[in-house]
């Protein structure tokens, strides 16, 4: 059956929560700190203007969200002394939200604010490459990825990391998905180091993450300062970087103009995720278990994100229920 990604009707919403909605699908992440965040819940599907909800514990939320079934609903990233004012802010999640429809560089087909399965592979794909930074380069072990309906938060939780402020949350993103061009000046007087024959910290990142964003380009890509030819030659000589062969694309592309698309890339690299999310001490994002009602689809904690497939573990039953 193919799964349509369309607005659920308010009886489907209802049904949803009243039959399959259960609280204890709700993460232990958010249940082992329920009373020190905060709710907002959308029940018109306005935004969420139901905001600076608390509760006391999960029999109280499960009751207030059967009872509501809201259009969304939302917790927050951050931990409070005092919640339902949003005061004494104490620590907060580090988040990563890569939504499938704002990918800058999509390999499908799909309308402006549209999202197909090939794009939500592609979130997928770009996910777990930010997981691999977290884990591999940075030590981090809390990692909880989360699919929220059109595409994926990934909520760290490492203690050394959620008292960190807004300016080193933009200057981790900037390292995680490699959206800043490596200084390689060095005292020694070397010149026209390149980062691709470095194989290790900042600049192998960036490597990694440049040749994604190459391999995925198409004669519609946009980047700032390349031109129709220069892109035309970046896709006929990026083959060679399936094998890594960096050299011989610079080669072939030539030394300013190879500068040109390193940049060009760093900068479409910012955008791969929402970066004013992980900045945002305060920001509230959907609650993992409850329905995203623009797609019909349940936001859905990961077990195993290898295996993970939207289409056979986030779908409601009601779609399956459509005529």
């Amino acid at each position: 059956m193919e799964i349509e990604l369309k607005p659920s009707s308010n009886y489907e919403r209802k049904l949803f929560y009243r039959e399959e909605w259960d609280v204890n699908d709700v993460p232990d992440f958010v249940l082992n700190s329920l009373t020190s965040r905060e709710f907002g819940f959308d029940h018109y599907g306005q935004g969420p203007n139901d905001r600076y909800k608390t509760f006391q514990d999960t029999l109280r939320l499960k009751r207030f969200i059967k009872a509501k079934q809201p259009f969304a609903s939302y917790c927050s990233v951050a931990f409070y002394k005092n919640p339902n004012q949003r005061k004494g802010w104490q620590k907060s999640e580090l988040v990563f939200d890569v939504d499938a429809k704002d990918i800058p560089i999509r390999t499908c087909d799909c309308d402006e604010g549209q999202v197909c399965d090939v794009c939500l592979n592609q979130a997928k794909e770009i996910v777990l490459m930010i997981r691999d930074v977290l884990k591999g380069e940075m030590g981090l072990k809390n990692i909880n990825m989360i699919y929220s309906g059109r595409g994926y938060h990934v909520r760290v939780l490492d203690e050394n990391i959620m008292e960190a402020s807004s300016e080193l949350r933009g200057q981790i993103v900037q390292y995680v998905i490699g959206a800043k061009e490596p200084d390689l000046t060095n005292s020694l007087g070397f010149t026209n180091i390149q980062p691709f024959i470095i194989p290790y910290g900042y600049s192998k990142n960036f490597t990694k993450w440049s040749k994604y964003t190459i391999l995925h380009l198409n004669k519609k890509s946009k980047l700032d300062n390349v031109n129709n030819k220069l892109l035309n030659d970046v896709l006929k000589h990026r083959h060679f970087l399936q094998n890594d062969g960096w050299g011989l694309f610079r080669s072939n592309i030539g030394p300013i103009r190879f500068q040109k698309v390193l940049s060009a890339v760093a900068r479409v690299n910012m955008n791969i995720t929402d970066t004013k999310v992980s900045i945002d001490l305060k920001r509230i994002l959907r609650l993992p278990s409850t329905l995203h009602s623009k797609v019909s689809m349940k936001s859905t904690l990961i077990k195993n994100i290898e295996t993970f497939d939207p289409f056979d573990d986030a779908v409601p039953k009601f779609v399956y229920e459509r005529r």
